[in-house]
């Protein structure tokens, strides 16, 4: 399972973003125009092009579509493609695309744009999205089968992944390394205007637009005719220019933001769940951590709501296990979750022979429970380490907190230097396990360093052995249940993400569809006045 730094090993916190530019709010005397700052995350993308991206913003969902739509509920929907079914043993995936599609070119959409497209997928950084696909077969016009080299249940999450954005054949063999740059042409509701690398770039409504998915209210043309898309690395630059009226919207804001947001007569935000979790992840190769009864004890000591209200201002969930709430794999025993039980804490180390002295600290055959937490200098980190520092004296372990900046926090964990750390990924899918806890995947990602046959086994037959999507989130279930039982990780937070908009100047739908606010709520903005 390939992945994006950004989304898996560094902390992942979604800020408001873009370039501190000067000037105001586009003139609104002819057309609806509009300005969105985009996400920390997205900042810094080199080109618009979905198929050779390591990086990929906003941009790119909004001027191509995919065969399919992820919703907020992680269900998924129709859109380039009409309906698909897979064939019993797993081994068929058979597409029925939707007519009358054309490109921003005039190029028509049909299944000989599928045929050439999953092959150009071959040595680039998002081979892995279709790798288990052997070959693509044209059945007619519009209906393309896909044959497997192995069953494979989350090709269809991958299909709604922003990297699996469609771009028209002709204009991308024309451009050539150019594509996604100078032009970049899709089937979206936006078109490609113009693009300053690490500023801006500026889209136009796709006016033959008529074939919106159904997570849309409005299914034509966006509402929205010039639309754009800056680039502002430092979030309170963005949250002023949000206040004043240089941009519309942001897409991301940071949770300690939400109070000045929320005093704000002209602004209001929108939320939808985040795909991500705040942790404390264990070296099991580093003592006192190598004795499960340590890891439980450590974990039960970790109180998840005193530190959703103190760090995160009560915005967010308490996490109790590694997958997010909104996927379905995520529905097991909750006896089976992590949570918060002093108690058993100290009588976990009781029974463990870690016994507590005259000051408070435990001791076991002459040495004191001390340990090291690393943490990144990022704010809302390094407050949860101090509020972990806290708890866990309350079980007699004394911690001592070492700071760094991210590159030297994941250097450490890759050379094993680290005991324990608090954590972040960003990810809406259960192989998340398999990034974090395979032994393929010692020394790092799996920072854990957990090797174990059992688990290992579940991994395996999650992995490779689903055939079906149920199959696939009941073997996930046993997994994570395994991983769980083990203590290899501290669930603590849950994010939200939130949007703010500057209410004098855009509307806004109540109701968000989609994993995240891109092209499903932006055709529906409306501009005011």
């Amino acid at each position: 399972m390939n992945r994006r730094g950004f989304l898996a090993s560094v902390s992942v916190v979604t800020l408001a973003a873009g370039l501190g530019l000067a000037g105001g709010y586009p003139a609104r005397a002819s057309e609806p125009e509009a300005v969105f700052a985009l996400g920390s995350a997205e900042i810094g993308a080199p080109h618009h092009d979905p198929i050779r991206a390591t990086l990929l913003s906003t941009v790119a969902v909004l001027i191509y579509d995919r065969l399919i739509e992820q919703d907020v509920d992680q269900s998924y929907h129709p859109h380039l493609a009409d309906s698909w079914e897979n064939s019993p043993d797993g081994m068929n995936w058979t597409f029925k695309l939707r007519q009358g599609v054309r490109f921003h070119d005039g190029e028509p959409f049909n299944a000989a744009t599928i045929a050439w497209w999953i092959p150009k997928f071959k040595g680039s950084p998002n081979e892995y999205l279709v790798d288990a696909v052997d070959r693509v077969e044209v059945v007619d016009d519009y209906t393309v089968r896909f044959v497997m080299k192995r069953a494979e249940p989350n090709l269809i999450y991958n299909l709604a992944s922003s990297f699996m954005g469609i771009p028209s054949p002709k204009a991308y063999e024309a451009a050539g390394d150019n594509f996604g740059v100078t032009e970049a042409v899709g089937t979206g509701p936006f078109k490609f205007e113009s693009f300053a690398v690490g500023q801006e770039t500026v889209l136009v409504a796709n006016e033959d637009y008529n074939w919106g998915s159904e997570l849309s209210d409005n299914k034509a043309a966006p509402h929205i005719k010039r639309l754009t898309l800056r680039e502002i690395p430092d979030a309170s630059t963005a949250f002023l220019e949000l206040k004043t009226g240089g941009v519309g919207l942001l897409l991301g804001v940071p949770d300690q933001f939400l109070p000045q947001l929320q005093a704000e007569e002209m602004l209001d935000f929108r939320s939808l769940p985040g795909f991500g979790i705040t942790y404390l992840a264990f070296n099991t190769r580093a003592e006192p951590f190598g004795d499960a009864a340590v890891r439980q004890a450590t974990a039960l000591a970790v109180d998840q709501g005193a530190i959703l209200k103190s760090v995160f201002n009560g915005v967010g969930l308490e996490a109790h296990q590694f997958l997010i709430s909104t996927l379905v794999e995520s529905k097991i025993d909750p006896k089976l979750e992590i949570h918060h039980d002093l108690a058993k804490a100290n009588e976990l180390l009781d029974k463990a022979g870690w016994q507590r002295g005259d000051d408070g600290i435990r001791v076991k055959d002459g040495k004191p429970l001390k340990i090291k937490l690393t943490a990144q200098s990022e704010t809302a980190i390094k407050r949860t380490a101090e509020i972990v520092q806290a708890q866990l004296k309350a079980i007699g372990m004394v911690v001592e907190i070492d700071i760094f900046d991210s590159t030297t926090v994941v250097d450490q964990l890759k050379k094993g230097q680290h005991q324990l750390a608090v954590r972040q990924y960003g990810w809406n899918n259960a192989d998340i396990l398999d990034w974090f806890f395979s032994t393929t995947n010692i020394p790092y990602p799996n920072s854990s360093g957990w090797q174990d046959e059992k688990s290992q086994e579940l991994r395996n037959v999650a992995m490779q052995q689903s055939k079906t999507q149920d199959e696939r989130v009941a073997n996930f279930k046993k997994y994570q249940e395994n991983l769980i039982g083990n203590f290899l990780f501290v669930p603590i937070h849950e994010p939200v993400q939130n949007y703010a908009f500057n209410k004098t100047m855009l509307e806004v739908p109540e109701k968000l569809r989609g994993t995240q606010l891109v092209q499903a709520t932006t055709v529906d903005i409306k501009v005011v006045g």
